[in-house]
């Protein structure tokens, strides 16, 4: 199935602009090794956007083997141990909202409550970062974070590629830190709280928390 065709219905309406760029895609990455398996690189994108209320923008998937799910920072569920950027998410979100560290690295339950978790760059090769970083990923995203902004969506960015999208959002409605890996969370990821933040701004235009 191609790229657009993973796509909600939604998705395909906001993104058929772009159609050819995403043949483009197909036909470049389609016979490649890549991470997410192809099948899974639009698995954000499978939910209408009536459903999202937060979402949190990464930089680029996990290159480990079967470590991408297609959903940004998530892991299956049966992989141990986790990449070290999860793990670092699941500090702050033990600090934050004294959440207890999960063995689990499936966010699936994130994302089943209106949590989209997208990275900046949709695929990657197994074995290195920012493999595709040029490929035409950023247009599609920019697109997303565009429409999603027009929602007010909350938005949670981490890193700087993330943060390239900061413009897309209302000031009052983004929070914006370095991106939990280890070369990075401590420069101001950890003590950033977005868990908390992000739910507090969703009270504040009465709608339901994410139960982190």
């Amino acid at each position: 199935m191609s790229f657009f065709d993973q796509l909600h219905p939604d998705w395909k309406e906001i993104l058929s602009g772009l159609l050819p760029e995403l043949q483009e895609l197909d036909q470049l990455l389609k016979d490649q090794e890549i991470a997410p398996a192809y099948s899974k690189v639009m698995r954000a994108l499978s939910t209408p956007i009536s459903s999202i209320r937060v979402v949190i923008f990464g930089q680029d998937p996990y290159p480990g083997m079967n470590h991408a799910d297609g959903l940004a920072f998530s892991v299956p569920d049966s992989l141990r141990p986790l990449p070290p950027s999860l793990k670092n998410i699941f500090k702050e979100l033990e600090v934050d909202c004294s959440i207890p560290i999960r063995e689990s690295g499936d966010l699936g339950r994130w994302a089943d409550q209106g949590v989209l978790l997208l990275n900046r760059i949709l695929t990657n090769v197994p074995g290195r970062r920012l493999a595709h970083v040029e490929v035409g990923w950023k247009e599609v995203t920019n697109e997303v974070a565009r429409t999603l902004g027009e929602r007010g969506v909350v938005a949670i960015l981490w890193g700087k590629n993330a943060q390239e999208l900061a413009g897309f959002f209302d000031l009052d409605r983004t929070i914006s830190s370095p991106h939990p890996s280890p070369l990075s969370a401590y420069r101001g990821f950890f003590g950033s709280r977005p868990f908390s933040r992000a739910n507090a701004i969703l009270l504040k235009s009465n709608q339901q928390v994410i139960k982190w």
